[in-house]
């Protein structure tokens, strides 16, 4: 069984699966508790959120990159309208993952300023708090795509034309 275990840990498919969770559960939490701790105006409550902002936001990085490891693994398992969902979900993520970027960065501004400048403290949660909703609904929409890849249950809607081939 650690065998078995070790291997898939080999996979970066198998990595991807495993933690493509991550920023959008994540997030989700996060957002929820820093709208809170606003409202509230706990700023323990905010340090902690926007922690957990943070970390989830940068979590999508290595969901990328194994991603991007095991594109071609999952594309030869794939059948034509899964190939055509991958293709998709690539590119949804290409597209959006600078989102995930710019939340880890201003979250970690947001948690750094104040020390500073005190009075830039609650603006910048509320910042952190649209782009957090922004990067979320678009974690959905990268998560859309890859659902349908291997998912066929999932597919009640055609797949995406199947644009050009261009480098990656």
């Amino acid at each position: 069984m650690i065998d078995s275990i070790l291997r898939d840990l080999r996979q970066p498919e198998y990595i991807h699966v495993l933690i493509n969770p991550l920023p959008i559960y994540g997030l989700a939490m996060g957002l929820l508790g820093l709208i809170v701790a606003f409202f509230l105006r706990s700023l323990r409550a905010q340090i902690v959120t926007l922690i957990i902002v943070m970390v989830s936001a940068a979590s999508a990085w290595p969901v990328y990159e194994f991603g991007e490891q095991a594109y071609d693994r999952v594309l030869s398992m794939a059948d034509e309208p899964g190939q055509a969902w991958l293709d998709e979900h690539r590119d949804r993520g290409e597209d959006c993952i600078w989102f995930f970027y710019g939340l880890a960065a201003l979250s970690a501004v947001a948690l750094v300023a104040p020390r500073k400048w005190p009075r830039s403290a609650m603006p910048l949660v509320a910042s952190v708090i649209l782009l957090s909703a922004v990067t979320l609904g678009f974690g959905g929409y990268i998560a859309y795509a890859g659902g349908k890849i291997r998912h066929r249950e999932f597919r009640n809607v055609p797949p995406p034309a199947k644009k050009p081939d261009h480098e990656h």
